[in-house]
């Protein structure tokens, strides 16, 4: 396999470490690897596969060099900025910010789900909101078969979804000590405000997961409504989903369906107080799925539990799935 020049921007920030993390495990075929990051990291020095690195200060002129692939997480300013001009450098950019996401122009993955839009890309691919990615890995087979009608999230967010400063708010909340990332403590508290409030009330969050379903799921008119609310947790994000399909289902054929899916464990067993935790899939790449029942009152309705490692398969690790992908169409 054919090996590339692959950098990270953002590379000091909570992602762009994990970025790091998730690359050394999968062993991508790296010929030269960069740092980038902002000025005010620039300087530092990070260890991959062995190998200090000093971070580079991101600028104009920093893929002048050549780069084959770029994981950007270093916010949507940046993203609007530099990633054209990587691409315009030949460079494919995988932006783990909301910048490019519901551009029409830019694909917007998850690899389970939609890797054959990636064939369409002009230089920029959107990794697609954390809480977006894991409902649609569990999503994507059950449309297959089902053809879904309708969806409602209700979301249960870890604090490392807003950052390390999110992180430090629930840290610091815990002890007594006023919240500086949230509006209102985080700790023993449940905030059902995530992102900005838009014109319709509905947050930019819920409005992201709701913009980012049709568009992956390739299903523009699709009904889809959401709440998204901050817990005080650290890592991973839970969701309950209620699913409308248009055709009938049997249970015992939905966990069979949804077991042999790739990228998703099940974890369903209520008898023995088994189903998916959020304790337990920190620092994992799997989606977990459990709790698995027929909404009773709507004809084809199903209700679901779904848990992932937010930074992980929710950003970083989805992120470098993109680039193995890129990287087999290279070859």
């Amino acid at each position: 396999m054919r090996k590339v020049n692959l950098a990270v921007v953002g590379a000091t920030g909570m992602v762009g470490r994990t970025f790091l993390k998730v690359l050394e495990e999968r062993n991508l075929p790296i010929e030269n690897f960069y740092v980038m990051a902002s000025s005010r990291s620039a300087g530092n020095k990070l260890t991959f596969m062995g190998r200090e690195y000093t971070v580079e200060e991101l600028n104009e002129h920093s893929f002048d060099k050549p780069i084959d692939i770029a994981l950007f997480s270093a916010g949507g300013t940046t993203s609007a900025k530099f990633a054209p001009v990587a691409a315009e450098h030949g460079c494919v950019v995988v932006d783990n910010s909301a910048q490019w996401r519901q551009d029409p122009k830019v694909p917007l993955i998850v690899p389970e789900v939609n890797p054959e839009d990636i064939s369409w890309n002009s230089g920029i691919i959107a990794n697609p909101n954390c809480s977006t990615i894991q409902a649609m890995v569990v999503l994507k087979p059950l449309d297959d078969k089902y053809k879904i009608k309708r969806v409602v999230y209700s979301t249960y967010q870890a604090v490392s979804g807003a950052g390390i400063a999110g992180w430090k708010d629930l840290e610091n909340g815990l002890k007594g000590e006023a919240p500086k990332k949230f509006p209102h403590p985080i700790a023993n508290n449940c905030l059902p405000h995530i992102d900005v409030f838009l014109e319709n009330d509905y947050t930019k969050e819920e409005m992201k997961m709701i913009w980012e379903t049709r568009k992956i799921l390739h299903h523009p008119d699709m009904r889809v409504t959401a709440t998204t609310v901050r817990v005080p947790v650290f890592s991973s994000h839970s969701e309950s989903i209620n699913i409308e399909f248009e055709n009938p289902f049997d249970i015992k054929d939905v966990k069979e369906l949804l077991a042999g899916a790739p990228g998703i464990v099940l974890q369903d067993d209520p008898a023995h107080d088994v189903y998916p935790l959020a304790v337990d899939a920190a620092g994992k790449d799997d989606v977990f799925v459990g709790r698995i029942r027929r909404d009773e009152s709507v004809e084809n309705g199903i209700n679901l539990w779904v848990v992932a490692d937010n930074i992980r398969k929710g950003a970083a690790t989805n992120a470098v799935q993109i680039a193995e992908l890129l990287i087999k169409s290279m070859n």
